[in-house]
């Protein structure tokens, strides 16, 4: 996925806020890795425009430990750069991204940037 706290292609991390309500600043990189089987316990392709948030994001809202069923599974947000902006939906969480940030999928990624670009900063917010 790519992160989004500094955005990433491959799958892109964006930066979340903790807040969840109000616009985000966040960053995004390409990690180069593939989409696959998430915390959420689905499938999804590289194709797809889903995202991974932030551990520090997604563990709190997890019931009893187990991501299967965290509320945030297939929640929607847009996340923005230089005036483009792509919804994705939630699908699994991101050991490696800071709080705050996210890790997009390549498609969603291409959505706001090259891939070969490798991080920017962008923002998001909850739909």
């Amino acid at each position: 996925m790519v992160s989004f706290t500094t955005f990433t292609a491959g799958l892109v991390a964006i930066f979340a806020s903790s807040a969840m309500a109000a616009p985000t600043n966040a960053a995004a990189a390409a990690s180069g890795s593939s989409v696959g089987l998430g915390a959420c316990a689905q499938l999804h392709q590289d194709s797809e425009f889903v995202v991974a948030l932030s551990h520090a994001d997604f563990d709190p809202r997890t019931p009893g430990g187990n991501p299967n069923n965290n509320p945030l599974c297939g929640r929607r947000l847009r996340a923005s750069f230089e005036g483009k902006s792509v919804e994705v939906a939630v699908v699994d969480r991101c050991p490696a991204c800071s709080a705050g940030s996210l890790d997009l999928s390549p498609a969603a990624f291409s959505q706001l940037a090259d891939l070969g670009r490798g991080r920017i900063q962008g923002s998001w917010v909850w739909l």
